[in-house]
């Protein structure tokens, strides 16, 4: 399969399966807004349970926090975001589009440095690029019926952020000891200049993010505990082997407020693209928010009798740009029974759908009647799954591999007299006897 085709197969099955539909369609769109439809939906929150279950509900270090996302203006003067959280902007004098300066720069063999393409991309005219100013991606707005400077609010562009200003909160609440983290899934927003690539640049997405507060002398290993927890949770949603890569961050090429950052990197049809990142802040926001708002952010620790600033170290997971490297990892094109077929490869405890029961033939009431008793009986343990009897089974059967789904169970005569089924692998296309009575835990074991 050609990579350059790939994204495009990827973002229509997307749209004819109800995973994702462009944003504001019947208007035309939005650029950088997707929606999510029922399929996507399902493998988002299976992607975010993956990660909460993971991260913070099998440990005894985690707080879950959901932080506000428009907050008081001076949180982001003291992160910085006000005063340098901008992309290098330029615009074609010919056609006024207007380019991140580092997504259409080419490298110059002769200086090694990064040189504006001779045409513009968009219309193809030479030598028309207005001087390079800086944009600032945040979202501005006010607060209240007043508009005034003194009234201004920002859509916040990390959910990081609303995890140091709550520092305290956590602390006077739960008294938590060194080392200890806070957790949040939520919106963030960044008024991207040239959106694309479907859902790794986009103006509104969700991050994962977490916060982990630690002494600075042991910043180091458990840095290092992240990192392999990190590989371990990409290969439980799907992503491992050969296609995500760790980029060790050059300290030229790092945020000012971290002394290590690695990135993990994923094989994208559009190229090797940051998936999600790991940082060590130091003591940079807890003592920038201290310094502006004086507030009393120190740790006390009661053995030692010392306050000091914690420092930080930061898992940050996009959480659209890992669904869209599922997607791509999960896509997958063959022959099956000299037909050719699309399917999703998913992980069975990410896919939408869990299993799909069909009637053999929809025109025969005992059949259907005794799919719909399989059907009520496997509901009450395994969700979501779906009843299917539209059209003939080989299409019910490409229906539900082009979703994802893992297993396919069939009901024909002899259920009615051996009180059997077939069950399908989506994978393998092959198919097995089941016992109806062994079916619901097989398929747990198999899903699970």
């Amino acid at each position: 399969m050609q990579e350059s085709n790939k994204l495009e197969k990827i973002i229509s099955l997307c749209k004819r399966r109800g995973f994702v539909y462009p944003g504001s369609e019947i208007y035309g769109g939005l650029a950088g807004t997707w929606d999510y439809g029922p399929l996507g939906l399902t493998l988002k929150n299976n992607i975010k349970n993956s990660w909460w279950k993971k991260f913070v509900e099998e440990r005894d270090d985690m707080y879950g926090v959901d932080a506000a996302i428009l907050m008081n203006a001076k949180v982001w003067e003291a992160s910085g975001h006000i005063a340098g959280f901008s992309d290098p902007l330029v615009e074609c004098k010919n056609c006024r589009k207007k380019f991140r300066a580092d997504h259409i720069s080419e490298g110059n063999t002769e200086t090694g440095k990064l040189e504006l393409p001779k045409e513009c991309p968009e219309c193809g005219k030479f030598g028309t690029w207005l001087p390079e100013s800086k944009f600032n991606m945040m979202f501005k707005t006010n607060v209240g019926p007043v508009e005034d400077k003194s009234f201004a609010s920002y859509l916040r562009p990390e959910t990081a952020q609303g995890m140091f200003v709550n520092f305290k909160n956590v602390m006077d609440s739960f008294h938590p000891r060194l080392p200890f983290g806070m957790a949040q899934i939520g919106k963030a927003f960044r008024n991207e200049i040239s959106p694309r690539d479907f859902l790794f640049r986009a103006r509104e997405f969700e991050q994962m993010e977490i916060e982990y507060f630690t002494r600075e002398s042991e910043w180091e290993k458990i840095f290092e505990n992240f990192r392999m927890e990190i590989l371990k949770w990409l290969s439980d949603i799907g992503l491992g082997g050969g296609s995500i890569h760790e980029l060790e961050v050059p300290a030229e090429d790092r945020a000012h407020y971290s002394k290590r950052t690695i990135d993990f990197e994923f094989d994208y049809p559009f190229g090797r693209k940051e998936l999600l990142g790991l940082a060590y802040r130091t003591d940079f926001d807890l003592s920038a928010h201290i310094n502006k708002s004086g507030a009393d952010l120190l740790y006390y620790d009661e053995e030692t009798k010392e306050r000091f600033t914690s420092h930080c170290i930061e898992p940050s997971f996009g959480l659209d740009r890992a669904i869209l490297a599922v997607l791509c990892e999960a896509y997958m094109e063959d022959e099956l029974g000299g037909e050719a077929r699309v399917f999703l490869k998913l992980k069975p405890s990410i896919a939408p759908v869990k299993a799909a029961v069909f009637p053999l033939l929809k025109n025969k009431p005992e059949l259907v009647n005794k799919a719909r008793e399989v059907f009520t009986e496997l509901k009450k343990e395994i969700r979501p799954i779906v009843f299917d009897d539209n059209g003939n089974i080989g299409k019910r059967y490409r229906r539900q591999d082009e979703i994802g789904t893992p297993y396919c169970v069939t009901i024909d005569f002899d259920t009615l007299e051996d009180d059997t089924v077939t069950v399908r692998d989506r994978d393998t296309g092959k198919q097995e006897r089941i016992k109806i009575s062994e079916l619901i835990s097989l398929l747990k074991e198999y899903i699970y």
